[in-house]
């Protein structure tokens, strides 16, 4: 009996686990203290041409399997006319419906905003993924776990930005803590005029949209 499997057996018997500490409790323990960034994206739509360049960056920094993505980008015709490409990804909400439904406690909210999975309590139920109403979740064929956007924590928390951020020619994303009224990020919040993505599903997406078409917001 593998990791998972054992793990699927322990919570069907109603029996708790004494874990090492969880991945959950490890992130955000970057000077400042745990909670004292709130980290949000900002995409601004009518710089996007739809060059894939971040499709492509994200695969490579976090080894995407083929045939998944982790973001990606639509392409709409507007009903007045002309074509706009919208970036769309997880957008780490402050009341995230995924993180609710899963039996296991494996996705949650980090004390930054960060919405992840620790793999190595995912039993790959794919109830998280049914409960996203972005369809940003998916499940990892080659780590049989649910997978989606980390913001790449494994680089914020080490100075750097998310690797579609950095990958963009355009600075169509932008990324920051919308806490920190300095940031680019909150000063876009402040005083543009931005969407949500599908807003009225109570999530409180926290992926602040510029020129987004309605035609990309059902």
């Amino acid at each position: 009996m593998n990791r998972r499997e054992m793990l699927a057996s322990v919570f069907g018997a109603g029996v708790s686990l004494l874990l090492a500490k969880p991945l959950s409790e490890r992130i955000g323990e970057e000077p400042g203290g745990a909670g004292s960034k709130r980290w949000a994206m900002v995409i601004d739509v009518s710089k996007c041409y739809g060059c894939y360049a971040c499709l492509a960056a994200c695969a490579a920094e976090n080894n995407v399997p083929i045939g998944v993505f982790r973001t990606w980008i639509e392409r709409y015709v507007k009903t007045e006319g002309g074509v706009v490409f919208v970036p769309k990804m997880c957008n780490h909400c402050e009341e995230p419906s995924c993180v609710e439904v899963c039996p296991v406690n494996a996705t949650y909210k980090a004390p930054n905003g960060e919405v992840l999975v620790d793999d190595s309590v995912c039993i790959g139920c794919g109830a998280c993924v049914q409960n996203c109403p972005y369809g940003a979740r998916f499940f990892n064929p080659v780590k049989g776990v649910a997978d989606k956007c980390t913001l790449c924590s494994h680089r914020i928390y080490e100075g750097k930005l998310p690797a579609c951020v950095e990958a963009c020619p355009t600075g169509a994303r932008i990324f920051g803590d919308v806490n920190d009224p300095d940031s680019e990020v909150s000063k876009i919040v402040r005083e543009s005029s931005f969407s949500r993505w599908k807003p009225w599903t109570g999530n409180k997406p926290m992926t602040f949209y510029i020129g987004m078409p309605e035609e990309a917001n059902r």
